[in-house]
Parts: structure tokens; C-alpha cells; sequence
């Protein structure tokens, strides 16, 4: 039902007193803590957010004005349960009248209605006819958010202290607690549209910096890990942009967004370039995500003040023990007497295949456990889940490289499954971009023979080549794949000695003939993207699948395929789909359009540009045709960008042969053959390849400090801090120019960790 005039109006009293009250009380707050200031410009702004948190929950939104936001034409309710569509068509019926009322208030051609007197009144006596016309196209309707925060508050217990400790660890303001209820309202569990993940809504590019994420682990998933990375993420935002207001909206825009923000409106001042500064790329979200961040602030801090009191869930207690190898999740519940479902709340990183058994709980992982009372060492775990459950290598699924034309839809069909379980296992999104020669690991997986994991530092004890044990008694959670990884003989044989059938079941307690083993397996095979020889896949029950069609029966293509022939080769065509997909991360139903409502989310929608950068350079052409060299580039990257030759360029800029181009000099560019946003797109797409390749095997595990001496040079810094890039090394300095280093310049190191190790 609509609301009357009347009653929008006491309610903006309301609000206005509120605000009014706010900014009295607070005021000393606000002004004793300079670093989170709120600009008189931005107050409106804040008053909306703190409507849409506490008075109008998921069953109704505001009608508004998106860039002035005290104009809030009305509240429309919808009817609980009702259809996506039907909410849509709501939506749309009040936004086109009041567009209609508006378009007549500019005319001025007949006396006003009350209504139409009301909606006067929202714009103030200075209002034009053009504004009121540009207004008629521009309403935006804005779902309501009270539920979802109250429920966010209440999530929040369980990590508060974490948080806590996390933001002091790096020297951040403790207000930055608030960022997850703008985020993802303390749902571990979020999953946007855009591919963002977890508690702080991580896009995958930036996790990949900080966080594991693979077909196994996601550590995006897990509010601790993904707690410490937010403030990594932070501290970095901080430092290169000098003020919070700019380091909050980056977390949603990126550095490289906001730089670009910063630049065009002239000024650093949120205020300013949220009213000067339009594009498409600095849209709706990003400007109203610092606003939007201190009205979080505020409704926590005055939460029963809205709410009522709350009984905020109890901080999770456990114990960690890093596991000596692979092991699986069969294997864990059995040793470690932990229901499996008891075992997942722990350990939300862990993904879906992980549990369903088509993965091991990866070597380094540190699990959590139920805190007993008595720590768990990794050599008693080891003691207890016995030599056998505890292996060197993953069950590794089918890997696809990526072709030119190729589509994630495409594979997906190709390979009979979903895109989303093909998306999920991959830690992207259903909208991703492919590059050829990527490798895509595909639903479904095998075991490599492999070594047995030693004791922590004992060193590795290889099964027994072609002397295994006699026989082998089944133990719950068993499948003939992995007794034949273990003691490293062909499944085929396995299944020959002991006349089963391929799909046969197996008992616990069941005793097995052990035929002997194969050869063992080198490096270089292990290394290649599918074993020579797949095993069967197990299934959630332990049954051991083996087929040489996948789903539905359909021949698996042989060129991606690319299984060894022979008389294993039947059982090595494993079947793809037969699994238990990954589930979406739960979400909130979605009541109208991406478009119109544009998410659940606080604000919002897209939680920023899914392609957004965090790195600082400016990659742009500057107005006389020039750009200033970067970190990894060469005079023959840009005369392939601009299609043209090296030698080209040389004459151009008066280059003798042979002497490269120095970072951060200018060069003059050729643009004969492409245009300067063509060569900009090539140039960024060059680098942030460069940085998924790095950070593909490679993570930030916070900083150091170091002070320059005599003598330092970016080439001696390179071989102090070995593995550490120069462009990464920029990024964290943007300001230094380490051709002219002098002694005593302070400097951020990023400390790199191999990806295994990081989290």
C-alpha cells in the first residue's frame, strides 16, 4: 500500500529530529576522530542509509532521487512471498506515476495535487523545470535493509573479537568492524552475482593476493582468514591513498578507481569527488560507500536504540592442527570422532568437492577442531588416523586448457554439468573471463600413485614398490581408487585380483588381495594435467564409478580428454558429473531487477567493477601522446600493443639501439594503427595477466618495513628480496622513484609466501 503525504511527511520530521540529535550528540565524537570525518555535505546522505538500515526491512524500499538523497518520493510495501515478478511490476507502476507527477510539476500547466504539492516540496522552492524533468528519468527505487542488519548485528558476536584483534594488528581504526555489516550483513556465506565471496566480500583477483583459494580451498569462506586479509587490503588502501574516507571507498572501487576518482574531480575530499566526479565505472555503489560505512557505524553504536537488545552469538571457541598431508574427510570424522557436519561449520574453507570426497583436505591446511580442552598435535593426529589415511598427493581433477573461442557455458556443456558447479570449483565467476591456456579444473578426480606422508619431520616413506601387504581389511570410507593409490597398483588389477566388478561395492571389513605395483610414477608425470592413467571417481558413499561416458551417457570429446590407451583405459574415463556440486552460498531472494533494485546488498548492487584494479600506477596516455614507463615493460610490448616496430619507436624518441626504456621515463607513442584507448586496454590487460600468473602461485603475507642505504638500487633491492617483483614492489611505494634512492627512505616490503603456504 502507498503511503500518504501526510505520513511521509511526519516521518521526515522524525528523521530530521533524528539526524538533528545524531549529529548533537556525536558531534564531539566525530570531531575527535578527524581520520572518519562526516562532510555537512554527506549528512543527507548518511540519514538515508540509516533509514534503509533500521526503518524499512527486505518487504519494502524507498522510491528516491539517487543523487540527492533526502528526496525519497515513497515507501512501497510489498506483499511477504510475493513473486520477484510481481515486485518488479510494482516497482515500475509507482515509478512511472511518479515520473508522470514529476513531468506535470515542471509543465506547470494546471493547478498541483496534494500529492504532486508534496513531491514539490521535497525539491525545495529552487527547483527548475529542467531539474524536475531530469529527475522524471532518473528515480531509483531502494530495497529496505533493517532484517538483514538487525541479523548482521547478531551474526556479529561471532567474530568480533577476531576483528578486533585483526584491524589492531595492523594499526587500523577499530570502526572498520562495521565494513562486513555494509558488506555482507556478517554472512559468511555471501555470494554476489559478480563472483564476491565471504564475510568481506572479496572479488577473486584481490583474494588471490592474500587468500588460498582453489578446488578445494576458498579462503574467502573463512571470517578469520578473510578477517586478516580485509586489513591487509585496508592498511595497503590507507597507504597509498592517505586518508580513510578514500582507503574505504577503494575497498569497493579499488586503488587504481579511486585514483582515477581523485584525479578528474581535482581534490582528494570525499565530499568533492562524490559531487563532481561522474562515470560509469564510479556509479551509484561507489559513491555512496563511505556514507553508507558511517551509517553502519552510527546504527551499531546505537543498535538498541533501534532494535531493541540483542543477544549477540557467542564467540567461536576450537583448536587447530595443521594436517602432515592429504587427508580425507572420511578419514578425519573416523579418527577424530567429529561429525562431518560439525567438522564443516569449523572449517567453511573448505569447498564442496572436499565433502562430497572428490578432493582431500589439502597438506598444510590447518583444520579446526572442537576446542576439548587438550591441544591436538599433528603428530598425534597422524598417530590416530594411521600411515595409511595420510598421503602426499591430491586427488587431482581434470584439468582443460583454455582455446581460443572457448566460453565457460561452452565447457560446461561440453563436459555435462552446470556452469555454476564448473564456476564454483574454479573460484570465479559464472560471467569470468577465459584466457587461452588457462587451466580449468573440471568436477571430478583421480588420484596420481603417490608416496605416504610422513610424520612431521620425518622424511617421506614411499609405499613399498611391488611389495605391498598380502591383503588390505576395508575401513569406512575405503573406495578401490584410493587403496590403489595408497599401495600404488593399477585399479584395474585391483579390481582383476579380487573378481569385482568396476562399480562394485565395498563392506567395511571386506578383505582385499593386493596385486603388485606399478612402477613408480616420475615427476614430470605427476606434473602433467591429467594422470597418465585417471583413476575412478569416488562417490559421497564411498561406491568407486568408473565409465567411459559422463553424464547422461555421452562419450567424453578424446582430445580433451587425453587418457592413455590401453586396458586401463576404460576405467580411467572418469565419470565427470556423478558428484555432489559445490552449493551456492545462501543468499537472500532477489525482489526486483539487478537494474532497478540492483542487489540485496546495502546499497547496492555490483559491489564495485568486478574488473577493478588494486594496483596504484596510472596506465593512461597523457594528453601530448606519452605515458611514463612501468615496472616490467619494454619498448617491444609497446610496439606490439601499437602495431608497430621497436625501431619505430627509437626514431621516434631519439633512442639509440640497443639502450632499453628506464622506468619511469616518458615515451612518445605511434598511434597510427590503433587508438589510444586501444593500446590503454592492451597495456592493463598485460598487467593484470602479469599479476594473476604471479599471484597464482604466490601470496602476500603482510609487510615489512626496511630504510634504504648507501649503495640501494631497485637491482640490489631485487636480489635483497628475492622473488619479489619490481612491479609488486612499485605498487606498495608509488610515490618512490627508485632510480634516485637515497639513503634512509622508508620503504614497504609485501612478504611473499608460496601459495601451499599461505592462510
Amino acid at each position: 500500500m502507498k503511503s500518504t503525504g501526510g505520513s511521509r511527511t511526519v516521518a521526515g520530521i522524525w528523521c530530521l529530529v533524528g539526524m538533528a540529535f545524531w549529529m548533537i550528540s556525536t558531534a564531539p565524537a566525530w570531531a575527535a576522530d578527524a581520520a572518519l570525518p562526516c562532510p555537512p555535505q554527506l549528512r543527507s546522505a548518511v540519514q538515508f542509509w540509516i533509514r534503509v538500515y533500521t526503518q524499512i526491512d527486505t518487504n519494502e524500499g524507498f522510491l528516491h532521487d539517487p543523487n540527492h538523497l533526502g528526496v525519497v518520493y515513497e515507501t512501497v510495501h510489498f506483499t511477504p512471498g510475493s513473486s520477484p515478478a510481481q515486485r518488479q511490476h510494482r516497482v515500475d507502476r509507482e515509478r512511472d506515476r511518479l515520473a508522470a507527477e514529476l513531468r506535470s510539476i515542471a509543465a506547470g500547466v494546471r493547478p498541483l495535487t496534494a500529492e504532486e504539492r508534496h513531491i514539490r516540496a521535497l525539491w525545495g522552492p529552487h527547483a527548475g523545470a529542467a531539474q524536475l524533468r531530469k529527475a522524471a528519468g532518473e528515480i531509483r527505487f531502494q530495497l529496505g535493509q533493517s532484517n538483514r542488519f538487525k541479523a548482521g548485528l547478531i551474526r556479529s558476536g561471532a567474530w568480533q573479537h577476531a576483528i578486533a584483534h585483526a584491524l589492531a594488528a595492523h594499526g587500523l581504526p577499530p570502526q572498520l568492524a562495521a565494513l562486513p555489516l555494509v558488506e555482507s550483513a556478517y554472512n559468511p556465506d555471501a555470494y554476489s552475482k559478480d563472483g564476491a565471496a565471504g564475510l568481506w566480500q572479496f572479488m577473486p583477483g584481490t583474494a588471490r593476493r592474500f587468500l588460498r583459494m582453489g578446488a578445494a580451498v576458498d579462503q574467502r569462506f573463512d571470517p578469520f582468514s578473510a578477517t586478516v586479509a580485509a586489513a591487509q587490503l585496508l592498511a595497503y588502501n590507507h597507504r597509498i591513498l592517505g586518508t580513510w574516507p578514500l582507503a574505504i571507498t577503494a575497498y569497493n572501487q579499488g586503488v587504481a578507481g579511486v585514483l582515477r576518482a581523485e584525479r578528474a574531480a581535482g581534490s582528494r575530499n570525499i565530499a568533492t569527488i562524490v559531487r563532481r566526479y561522474h562515470s560509469a565505472m564510479f556509479g551509484f555503489a561507489s559513491r555512496n560507500f563511505y556514507v553508507s560505512f558511517l551509517a553502519a557505524l552510527y546504527v551499531e553504536h546505537h543498535a538498541e536504540q533501534y532494535f531493541g537488545q540483542l543477544h549477540r552469538l557467542p564467540e567461536e571457541h576450537f583448536q587447530e592442527v595443521m594436517l602432515p598431508g592429504y587427508v580425507s574427510v572420511a578419514s578425519l570424522t573416523q579418527a577424530l570422532r567429529v561429525p562431518a557436519g560439525r567438522l564443516r561449520e569449523l572449517n567453511p574453507a573448505l569447498l564442496g568437492p572436499v565433502w562430497s570426497g572428490q578432493l582431500d583436505v589439502p597438506k598444510g591446511y590447518r583444520l579446526r577442531l572442537p576446542d576439548r580442552g587438550r591441544a591436538l598435535s599433528a603428530a598425534r593426529l597422524l598417530e590416530r588416523l594411521g600411515p595409511h589415511a595420510v598421503l602426499a598427493a591430491q586427488l587431482r581433477p581434470p584439468v582443460y586448457r583454455v582455446r581460443w573461442g572457448d566460453t565457460l557455458s561452452g565447457i560446461a556443456d561440453r563436459y555435462h554439468m552446470s556452469i555454476g558447479s564448473l564456476a564454483r570449483f574454479n573460484g570465479m565467476s559464472v560471467n569470468g573471463m577465459l584466457r587461452v591456456g588457462e587451466r580449468l579444473h573440471l568436477p571430478g578426480a583421480s588420484r596420481p600413485p603417490a608416496v605416504l606422508a610422513a610424520a612431521p619431520g620425518a622424511p617421506a616413506v614411499p609405499a613399498a614398490p611391488g611389495v605391498p601387504p598380502a591383503r588390505y581389511r576395508v575401513r569406512s570410507g575405503d573406495t578401490l581408487s584410493g587403496i590403489a593409490a595408497r599401495y600404488r597398483v593399477s585399479l584395474a588389477a585391483l579390481v582383476r585380483a579380487n573378481a569385482m566388478a568396476p562399480g562394485g561395492l565395498l563392506r567395511v571389513g571386506q578383505t582385499l588381495r593386493l596385486p603388485a605395483s606399478r612402477a613408480a610414477v616420475s615427476p614430470a608425470d605427476q606434473s602433467s594435467d591429467i594422470p597418465a592413467a585417471a583413476h575412478a571417481l569416488r562417490s559421497p558413499r564411498g561406491v568407486v564409478l568408473a565409465a567411459n561416458t559422463a553424464a547422461h551417457g555421452v562419450p567424453l570429446p578424446a582430445a580433451e580428454s587425453r587418457l592413455a590407451a590401453g586396458p586401463d583405459q576404460a576405467l580411467a574415463r572418469a565419470q565427470l558429473d556423478m558428484h555432489v556440486a559445490p552449493s551456492a552460498p545462501k543468499a537472500d531472494p532477489q525482489p526486483v531487477s539487478a537494474h532497478q533494485a540492483e542487489a540485496l546488498g546495502p546499497m547496492l548492487g555490483p559491489e564495485g567493477d568486478p574488473a577493478r584494479s588494486d594496483d596504484p600506477t596510472d596506465y593512461s596516455v597523457a594528453p601530448n601522446g606519452t605515458i611514463r614507463v612501468a615496472a616490467a615493460e619494454s619498448l617491444g610490448y609497446y610496439a606490439e600493443w601499437l602495431g608497430v616496430s621497436a625501431m619505430d619507436l627509437r626514431r621516434l624518441n631519439h633512442l639509440p639501439f640497443g639502450r632499453p626504456v628506464r622506468l619511469g621515463e616518458r615515451i612518445r607513442l605511434d598511434f597510427r594503427h590503433v587508438t589510444r584507448q586501444q593500446f590503454q586496454q592492451r597495456r592493463i590487460a598485460y598487467h593484470r595477466e602479469l599479476e594473476a600468473s604471479y599471484f597464482g602461485s604466490h601470496r602476500i603475507d603482510g609487510t615489512r618495513a626496511y630504510v634504504t642505504r648507501s649503495g640501494d638500487s631497485l637491482w640490489t633491492l631485487m636480489q635483497h628480496f628475492a622473488g619479489l617483483p619490481a612491479w609488486l614492489l612499485r605498487q606498495y611505494n608509488p610515490q618512490t622513484n627508485f632510480f634516485q634512492l637515497r639513503p634512509g627512505t622508508r620503504l614497504v616490503i609485501p612478504r611473499i609466501v608460496p601459495a601451499r603456504a599461505a592462510g
